[in-house]
């Protein structure tokens, strides 16, 4: 595996899609989990062209690990899988939505979603 992530266009991911991505400057975009029929939003990972393209081919979520800098199944070493149900661009190109069947904890702390435990106090 690629120790860095891929350079945009230099992966097999669409060109059509590919040339629709907005990346950070470090040629990553934003991937929304969320659980396909409850809308339950799950994670946030981030995904290069290579990752987009693994993703969609495999039907399992790839992911770049910024910390490890490696790639990353969803499940692989943890079990709790990401099963890919559906794929979205957002508007402006820059974030991506996985709508998946995630099967056990989507958090690495082992919670179901990583936005159940600090939720913050609102001040109105």
């Amino acid at each position: 595996m690629s120790t860095n992530p891929a350079a945009p266009g230099s992966t097999a991911l669409d060109p059509a899609i590919a040339a629709r991505l907005k990346r950070t400057p470090d040629g990553l975009v934003p991937a929304v989990a969320q659980q396909y029929d409850t809308g339950e939003v799950l994670m946030l990972g981030w995904m290069d062209d290579e990752a987009l393209h693994r993703t969609l081919t495999t039907g399992r979520c790839t992911y770049w690990s910024r910390s490890r800098n490696e790639y990353w199944v969803k499940g692989d070493t943890s079990g709790h899988v990401q099963h890919v149900k559906h794929v979205a661009l957002d508007c402006d190109g820059d974030t991506l939505l996985v709508k998946v069947d995630q099967v056990g904890a989507a958090c690495h702390t082992g919670e179901r979603t990583c936005f159940d435990a600090d939720v913050l106090p609102l001040s109105r």
